[in-house]
């Protein structure tokens, strides 16, 4: 299965950050339980992201934000070696694209870092946010906020750009190291789901647009 692969691809003691894990016996655990079987299935994965009939749209869209995060984590944890200060000075995506970092606390502004800073700044944003009740709340009957699709949007835009740039500047690295399929398929996956609920703005999709 793509899992056992993916546990001989990548080196889990690189994963970036710790990954999150759903409560046993909670509806999100059952819900993760579930995309995970038809993902190993080998369904096709356009029918993979669809939302299951009478399944809440936000515990789906949860689920796998936690899920995509745990994976690009893992993607990014096993590149980093090969992304450092002196190699990638800028978060880029070829000579078109910069991405600059702004989280409303340290960086008010969109500020130019490199790609290692960028990529500790996102990851523990992200981690920030899922563990945060308030905004991907675990508890039964605890309802999402109003805001709950917009913050997704946002995580996930910005994960886009951890595949962005390890395409266009560690594409050689992947190869070398025997991973190539297993980051295709999980970028085919996070495309699918983000195309499914229009959950990124399309010209964020534009870098990668040739691939």
């Amino acid at each position: 299965t793509m899992a056992l692969c993916l546990k001989q691809v990548f080196n889990k003691d690189k994963t970036f950050r710790p990954r999150k894990k759903f409560e046993p016996g909670t509806q999100r655990f059952e819900l993760y339980k579930k995309a995970q079987a038809s993902l190993k299935s080998g369904l096709d994965l356009k029918a993979v992201v669809q939302l299951p009939p009478g399944e809440s749209i936000n515990d789906w869209i949860a689920v796998h934000v936690v899920d995509f995060f745990n994976r690009i984590n893992l993607i990014y944890g096993t590149m980093s070696e090969f992304c450092t200060e002196r190699s990638c000075p800028i978060m880029s995506g070829g000579l078109k694209y910069e991405y600059r970092w702004q989280d409303d606390c340290k960086y008010k502004k969109p500020t130019k870092l490199s790609a290692p800073q960028y990529m500790c700044m996102l990851m523990d944003w992200i981690e920030m946010l899922i563990n945060n009740e308030d905004v991907f709340p675990t508890r039964i009957g605890v309802p999402f906020p109003k805001q709950f699709q917009q913050v997704c949007t946002k995580i996930l835009t910005r994960l886009f750009r951890v595949f962005v740039h390890v395409y266009i500047h560690h594409f050689d690295s992947i190869i070398s190291m025997g991973a190539e399929a297993h980051v295709n398929t999980c970028y085919k996956h996070f495309y699918y789901f983000i195309r499914e609920f229009s959950l990124i703005d399309h010209r964020e999709l534009e870098p990668l647009v040739r691939m």
